[in-house]
């Protein structure tokens, strides 16, 4: 009965065991580039620059269309009295009665009795009135070549975000790169390590059997202490590139990271293509393309500073809804209109504008010239250094079986007494140099494929 009540409890507990093994995050080279591309902070930002320019085109583009607005407007004049005179004795008008017809007579009778001899008073009421009034820009030259300015702003917005999509991905395959590198050299540690206390011990009982000697002893004990040494410095540097592969993915510092892919599959891949003719297109790397586009941007700025001598129409319209009004109110309630505004003096202004602009957009096309020149020299030496690392690869995976086989040979000699400990050492440490050698022409083979894929937008 106890064992049937304990059970629910074993199986909540291996539950959560198992959901603790399932948080850790495991990452092929391909999965981690898909997930630093969602979660990089960086990468995140462009992203909203992006947004950004969408929105500020669309700024751009309202500036044309109809504008409406509306506004209540609400004034008193506290009652203030208008007095005035019309036809008064001192200032009664001299008429020729003759020259006056019937109709005429009717209406000096009107004012004469509406406003008196002597004049009359107005008293000026409050007044309330709701407008709306509507414009549209009709004709405007600056304003279209602005639109196509905010359109190319948008281009290159979206040029910069794959400009910091492949700084992401080198720096993800960095990170994943040199992870891998130390791992692997921490393994070589471990089996060195491991074989080198066989010895030590083996030593040690044939010193304390008087069949060697203490220098035999002291010098396995001390390359023992560089070896673990090196481990625990190569362990911190391990750490460190952790955290810097969790800030490049946008992972927190405290989860738990397996990475799945070997260094001899990713050096596989490489050795595969790596003597391919590889050509250069220099319209698919995106820092030109930039260039491409500030170069459109300055032609179209230097465009909309030519446009700025041309006029501009803009009509109106404007409802007036009188809510409060007085006695003597001449305002219409609908007015209509069209504002042609041409410039015509700016003391030379817009000349030294305009001269600005042709003095960058030719500052732009040479720097273009010479981004072309710069681009293609940097593929050659990103080819060269391809080939010569790979050249070095294969020499150093050649040179570490011969130094393993040679390392493997001076052990056997030594339990047979047919070397020294010194000459062991050696062999040993050379041995432990091909092996970093080996991982060191590993990685620059793959780092230098992945900087001439960047070049090429291949990554």
């Amino acid at each position: 009965m106890r064992l049937v009540k304990f059970l629910p409890f074993l199986a909540f507990f291996f539950t959560l065991f198992a959901g603790a093994q399932e948080a850790e995050l495991k990452f092929s080279l391909n999965g981690a580039l898909e997930y630093a591309l969602q979660h990089n902070k960086t990468l995140q930002n462009a992203k909203n620059d992006v947004e950004l320019s969408t929105e500020q085109f669309k700024e751009a583009r309202a500036a044309g269309l109809p504008q409406v607005d509306g506004s209540v407007d609400y004034m008193t004049n506290f009652n203030y009295e208008f007095e005035f005179a019309f036809g008064g004795e001192a200032t009664a008008p001299d008429i020729d009665y003759d020259l006056l017809d019937a109709g005429d007579y009717e209406v000096l009778n009107f004012i004469g009795q509406a406003f008196g001899s002597s004049g009359s008073t107005i008293v000026m009421e409050d007044q309330a009135s709701a407008n709306i009034q509507v414009t549209q820009l009709i004709f405007s030259g600056q304003y279209w070549i602005g639109l196509q300015l905010a359109k190319l702003g948008q281009s290159i917005r979206e040029t910069s975000l794959t400009v910091t999509e492949l700084d992401v991905k080198e720096q993800v395959n960095n990170s994943y790169y040199l992870i891998l590198m130390i791992e692997n050299m921490l393994k070589v540690l471990d089996e060195n390590t491991n074989n080198l206390k066989e010895i030590y011990k083996h030593t040690q009982n044939m010193y304390d059997f008087g069949m060697a000697e203490q220098t035999d002893v002291d010098q396995l004990w001390i390359n023992l202490s560089l070896l673990e040494n090196s481990r625990k410095e190569m362990e911190q540097n391990l750490q460190l590139n952790y955290n810097m592969f969790r800030f490049v993915m946008g992972i927190e510092t405290n989860e738990d990271i397996i990475l799945t892919d070997k260094m001899t599959d990713l050096v596989q891949s490489v050795e595969n293509v790596v003597l391919v003719a590889d050509s250069f297109d220099i319209n698919n790397n995106p820092t030109y393309q930039l260039l491409l586009t500030q170069e459109d941007m300055g032609k179209k700025q230097l465009n909309m500073q030519k446009w700025a001598y041309a006029p501009s129409v803009v009509g109106y319209y404007n409802y007036k809804e009188k809510l409060l009004t007085s006695d003597f109110d001449l305002s219409p309630k609908n007015v209509a209109g069209v504002t042609l505004s041409v410039p015509i003096f700016a003391s030379g202004s817009k000349q030294a504008q305009l001269s600005q602009k042709k003095i960058e957009l030719e500052k732009i096309s040479r720097n273009k010239s010479m981004m072309e020149e710069q681009l293609a020299l940097q593929h050659n030496q990103l080819s060269f250094e391809l080939k010569s690392a790979y050249d070095n690869y294969t020499t150093q995976k050649d040179n570490i079986e011969v130094a393993k086989r040679v390392y493997q040979s001076y052990q056997n000699k030594y339990r047979q007494g047919m070397v020294s400990s010194l000459e062991l050492t050696q062999a040993n440490n050379n041995y432990l140099q091909a092996e970093s050698n080996y991982i060191s022409a590993a990685i620059k083979l793959l780092q230098s494929k992945l900087s001439l894929d960047k070049l090429n937008n291949r990554i």
